[in-house]
């Protein structure tokens, strides 16, 4: 497929890079543009020698919410015929998905931001949802995934109160994992998705498919989906590797399988 709005790198072994690329409108995120994301996305999920995703922006924007231009002409029944919000592709790639964010991150871009499963931020981050300031809410996750990630009551000042999360207060929060400089957040990301890359996959994918099940199930249906997901991985080549490499006293070989 050839991109319009994205760019597409890969940094480091197993890493792939997914980077919005619309500077004239501060990336803000229409249906080609998402559509372009979660292509290259699952292109670099089915890819065997991709371990770990970034999706980014630029230092500028990650993504300062969706384009207005496209939605103010639209009327609930043109939404419901062509769900501007359908992102759940994203939330079904199965390798992790790491966001670089720098600048800002507003409305459908804190929203993307959130279905990732970490997020590395630059000193100038601001995460926001500011919905209610055009007479709207927050419709691809935002009144459920932050309201998890920071609680209610910082929720509840975010989406009524147009509250702008700086990056120290997301990763207090536990919104952010880590807090780096301008100059170095999205290399401290390229190490970070490449230290993970270079773990084994089954079991990656695995861990993650379990942490994602806290957000749907009782504890003890969780910990029922961990112990079955902790059986499969008694089948890989690489719980025998890692054992023996163990016992061994010398680094694994993963074989990802």
């Amino acid at each position: 497929m050839l991109y319009e709005m994205i760019l597409i790198e890969t940094p480091a072994e197993g890493v792939g890079v997914v980077r919005l690329n619309r500077p004239s409108a501060l990336n803000a995120l229409n249906s080609q543009l998402t559509g372009e994301i979660f292509h290259a996305l699952e292109a670099f999920d089915a890819d065997p020698a991709i371990g770990c995703m970034i999706l980014t922006g630029s230092d500028k924007a990650f993504a300062a919410g969706a384009d207005i231009r496209q939605m103010v002409e639209l009327t609930a029944i043109d939404m419901l015929h062509d769900d501007f919000t359908d992102w759940e592709r994203l939330t079904r790639i199965r390798k992790p998905v790491i966001a670089a964010v720098s600048g800002w991150a507003l409305g459908g871009g804190c929203e993307m931001a959130l279905m990732c499963d970490l997020i590395v931020a630059s000193e100038t981050a601001k995460f926001g949802q500011p919905e209610v300031t055009l007479g709207i809410m927050p419709g691809a996750g935002g009144t459920q995934r932050l309201t998890r990630a920071v609680g209610k009551a910082v929720a509840m000042e975010v989406m009524l109160g147009d509250r702008k999360l700086t990056a120290p207060e997301a990763a207090a929060a536990g919104l952010v994992n880590r807090v780096f400089p301008v100059e170095s957040y999205f290399d401290e990301t390229v190490k970070l998705a490449a230290k993970i890359a270079a773990m084994p996959r089954v079991a990656v994918q695995l861990i993650k498919d379990a942490i994602n099940k806290v957000y749907e199930t009782t504890l003890a249906q969780g910990l029922d989906y961990e112990k079955r997901n902790f059986y499969l991985t008694f089948a890989t080549e690489d719980k025998t590797e890692g054992t023996t490499a163990f016992l061994e006293k010398r680094p694994p070989q993963w074989k990802h399988r």
